[in-house]
């Protein structure tokens, strides 16, 4: 099997051929290893590589799932993976050499679906930044433009997906770090609800809530056939995970009914947007109406700013104790030259916070989450930009040579719109619908009710066909609209 024919297909797609006999899953692996081996050089997205272990796992023999033999790659944060270090984009975990003992819940849930996974994928550190331009691995490139960033967190899973290395790959979403890839590399990115992919018994870190972990694809259906395998109940959980209706995989073509829909490109400091993201929104506002939805421009009414500044001190303290259990396990505090500046200043102002302080914070989010969760009762769908930018170039939010503060400046600039959803807990998915006059991409975001994943993947799919994606490539790679250049 050849690359450009490997990459033509989605996860689905790969795994139906193998189920077929069309093709082995060692070939499929092959590859997937011959499109990193020849584009990773100037992308920078695989940043471990276990190669052998893949083609050991391809052999055979595999979970009988529904993606059997489907190649993956795994962010390098959160999720552990048995025997494979994890730096969390850090030189002080690299340096302590950390590896994991086990496989994590959700990756057995991963292997359970059948994936091969090659290995890990460039991040930020420990996903502060919300550009992949760490010190320990460099900054990974985007493949529409090779001079503009990735996103962040998970930017280099995303880079990894858009030219084709792997179909799918996981992320993690705090404030954005699934959206804001998959927005910057023309991809589907779901922040899926609260505790629908349970992070338990091994998932201390994950920001009291507001972090959660999928998968980046191309296509709708990757994205609801993979959480319908990681989306169940898990045996001894404190939390209760919210139900579904009937399988994710059944939504995709479902109708999904007239929908009330407000969209805004309204931001928290009044800024106006960039106008080639504000003339997509304004598009895919009058292709929703053409569809048959009720839609309105209608902004959130909260101060999502406030909401976010009300939130740092319980982030922040979890932060910090999350670093304490690393320290604990490394045995000694980082080096000076072991973290970034941003990371030395978000540390340090962690630990300044007292208990008082964080559960304060906690409190004012969980109220503060009640005013955008009644916006809700009126509207099933809310639609907005996932950032106030096209992707900018490398170096604009530098998180090594830009100052913290500029940082934060520039940050309200391309990011004011993912993270409510994460304070909230709520659904939120971002689809390429658009691209800029330089050519690169565009995500709009679309957030639906508590635990209604179900009406973000029935419209998803029904965009999904109203304006297809699947075969927008970027150039680098060898593609151009889906054909070998």
């Amino acid at each position: 099997m050849k690359f450009t024919e490997y990459a033509a297909h989605d996860a689905v797609g790969l795994a139906e051929l193998i189920r077929h006999g069309e093709v082995s899953p060692l070939e499929v692996v092959d590859a997937a290893i011959e499109g990193i081996e020849r584009y990773d050089r100037e992308i920078n997205a695989v940043v471990y590589r276990a190669f052998d272990e893949a083609r050991a796992a391809a052999a055979g023999p595999l979970p009988d799932g529904p993606f059997t033999g489907v190649p993956f790659l795994v962010k390098d944060l959160l999720l552990q993976v048995e025997g494979w270090p994890r730096t969390s984009g850090s030189r002080y975990a690299a340096n302590a050499g950390l590896t994991d003992a086990e496989d994590s819940g959700l990756m057995r849930r991963y292997r359970a679906s059948g994936v091969v996974p090659l290995g890990k994928t460039n991040l930020s550190e420990f996903g502060i930044a919300g550009t992949t331009e760490g010190a320990l691995f460099g900054p990974c490139r985007n493949p529409w433009n090779l001079g503009h960033i990735v996103g962040g967190s998970s930017g280099g899973s995303a880079a990894a997906v858009a030219c084709g290395m792997v179909p799918m790959a996981h992320g993690g979403d705090g404030l954005g770090s699934i959206r804001i890839p998959a927005s910057c590399c023309g991809l589907v990115g779901l922040k899926v609800t609260r505790d629908r992919n349970p992070d338990l018994p091994d998932g201390y870190d994950f920001a009291q809530g507001n972090v959660v972990e999928h998968v980046i694809t191309r296509t709708v259906r990757d994205t609801a056939v993979m959480l319908d395998v990681t989306g169940n109940p898990e045996p001894g959980s404190p939390y209760a995970i919210p139900p579904k209706e009937r399988p994710y995989a059944d939504e995709v073509g479902r109708d999904p009914g007239r929908l009330r829909i407000a969209w805004s490109g309204g931001t928290p400091l009044g800024r106006a947007i960039h106008p080639d993201v504000q003339a997509v929104l304004e598009d895919i506002a009058r292709l929703l109406d053409g569809l048959g939805h009720h839609v309105e421009e209608r902004a959130l009414g909260t101060n999502t700013l406030s909401d976010y500044v009300a939130n740092l001190p319980l982030a922040g303290a979890n932060f910090a104790a999350g670093m304490k259990r690393m320290i604990e396990a490394i045995g000694r505090e980082p080096a000076p030259n072991e973290l970034e500046p941003l990371t030395w200043a978000v540390l340090n102002g962690a630990r300044s916070v007292s208990g008082v302080d964080a559960l304060y914070s906690a409190q004012e989010r969980r109220m503060r989450a009640r005013a955008t969760l009644r916006f809700f009762e009126d509207w099933d769908v809310f639609l907005c930009p996932v950032m106030g930018t096209p992707p900018p170039r490398i170096g604009y939010l530098d998180p090594i040579n830009v100052s913290a503060a500029d940082i934060q400046t520039r940050n309200g600039e391309v990011y004011p719109f993912a993270a409510p959803f994460n304070f909230t807990g709520q659904p939120s998915i971002s689809l390429p619908l658009g691209q800029s006059r330089e050519g690169l991409p565009i995500g709009m975001m679309f957030s639906a009710r508590y635990a209604d994943e179900a009406t973000l993947i029935r419209l998803a799919a029904q965009l999904e066909q109203a304006c297809p994606w699947h075969d927008q490539r970027p150039k680098f790679g060898g593609w151009v609209n889906g054909e070998k250049a």
